[in-house]
C-alpha cells in the first residue's frame, strides 16, 4: 500500500466519523430533552435514600452476625488442634494397662487414675466451651458427622450401623470440629454367593 493510499484510507475513514458524529447530533435534537419535575426528582431520591438506608441495615445484620460466630467459634481452630490431647491421654492410659513391666507394679493404678484425672478436668474444661463428642455405636452411619474406615460383616446389625469406633469425634456448638473414624456394619456374604 502506497502512501498516497493510506492518506486517502484514513480521509475516508476520518470522513466516515464525522458522518456518524452528525447523524448522532441530529437524532439528540430530535428526541425532545425531557426535563424531571420536582416531585419526580423527589421520588428518585427518595427511591436511593431507602436503598441506601436497606443495604446499611443489610451490612449492619452481617456484621453483626460476623461478630457473633467470630465470638463463638474464635477458639475453634484452637480447640481442633486440642483434641490430640485427649487422644494421646486415651493411648498412654492403653499402653500403661498393656505393658507388660508395669502390670506387676504396684504403682500403675495410681499412675493410671492420675492421668484420668487429668483426662476428666480436660473433657470438663472442653463441655465449658461448647465441645462435646459425638456419640455413634450403634447409630446410623452419617457422613456429615462420621468417616466410615472400613465394614465390618455382621448379620445382627442393620447394614449401614456403627459398630465400631476408631477415633471419637467432636463438636463445637452446632459446628464439626472432627468427624468420627467408625468401622460400619455389612451383611455377612454366604459362602454359597458370588460377587
Amino acid at each position: 500500500m502506497t502512501k498516497s493510499e493510506k492518506n486517502e484510507q484514513t480521509k475516508v475513514s476520518s470522513e466516515d466519523k464525522d458522518e456518524c458524529k452528525k447523524n448522532e447530533q441530529k437524532e439528540k435534537k430530535s428526541i425532545p430533552i425531557k426535563e424531571e419535575t420536582l416531585e419526580e426528582k423527589f421520588k428518585t431520591t427518595q427511591e436511593k435514600l431507602l436503598r441506601t438506608m436497606a443495604e446499611m441495615e443489610n451490612q449492619r445484620r452481617r456484621f453483626e452476625k460476623e461478630k457473633q460466630e467470630a465470638f463463638e467459634f474464635s477458639g475453634f481452630n484452637f480447640a481442633s488442634e486440642s483434641l490430640s490431647l485427649i487422644d494421646n491421654i486415651d493411648r498412654a492410659i492403653i499402653s500403661f494397662k498393656n505393658d507388660d513391666s508395669l502390670k506387676n507394679n504396684k504403682d500403675l493404678n495410681k499412675i493410671i487414675d492420675s492421668v484420668e484425672i487429668i483426662k476428666k478436668d480436660l473433657v470438663s474444661t472442653f463441655k465449658k466451651n461448647g465441645i462435646e463428642s459425638i456419640e455413634c455405636i450403634n447409630k446410623k452411619f452419617d457422613p456429615n458427622f462420621h468417616q466410615a474406615m472400613l465394614e465390618v460383616e455382621n448379620n445382627t446389625k442393620e447394614p449401614g450401623t456403627i459398630v465400631q469406633e476408631i477415633q471419637k469425634g467432636y463438636m463445637m456448638k452446632d459446628r464439626l470440629l472432627r468427624p468420627s473414624l467408625v468401622g460400619v456394619a455389612k451383611k455377612r456374604e454366604e459362602k454359597g454367593e458370588k460377587k
